[in-house]
């Protein structure tokens, strides 16, 4: 069985940056493809950001040019690199998982496996 947990999020001033990691157990990422996604209080959970198994990257377009996905299947450790963020960034961020051996990656898949979520904060 797939397990994450994720780890970064915190408290941080707009324009501010937080580096989100997302570390897998129980079995090897490099045929998954990876998703972090993101609820905001009262709001739809919501596809943030994908990366297929080859690497090949999506976005929402509300964070392209700010955020970037990546991942370290020799550690088993996916990444969300959050740069000039804003305060509808916040919510709480989920990792998420499917077996996936094409080398694209879409946000709407049916992701199986989930994390817990760590809660990011933008505010002044």
């Amino acid at each position: 069985q797939l397990q994450f947990v994720e780890s970064g999020g915190g408290l941080v001033q707009p324009g501010g940056s937080l580096r989100l990691s997302c570390v897998a157990s129980g079995l090897t990422l490099d045929r998954y493809a990876i998703a972090w996604f993101r609820q905001a209080p009262g709001k739809e959970r919501e596809g943030v950001s994908c990366i297929s198994s080859g690497g090949r990257t999506d976005y929402v377009a509300s964070v392209k040019g700010r955020l970037t996905i990546s991942r370290d299947n020799a550690k088993n450790m996916v990444y969300l690199q959050m740069n000039s963020l804003k305060p509808e960034d916040t919510g709480i961020y989920y990792c998420a998982a499917v077996p996936s051996p094409w080398t694209v990656c879409f946000m709407n898949w049916d992701y199986r496996y989930w994390g817990q979520g760590t809660q990011v904060t933008v505010s002044s």
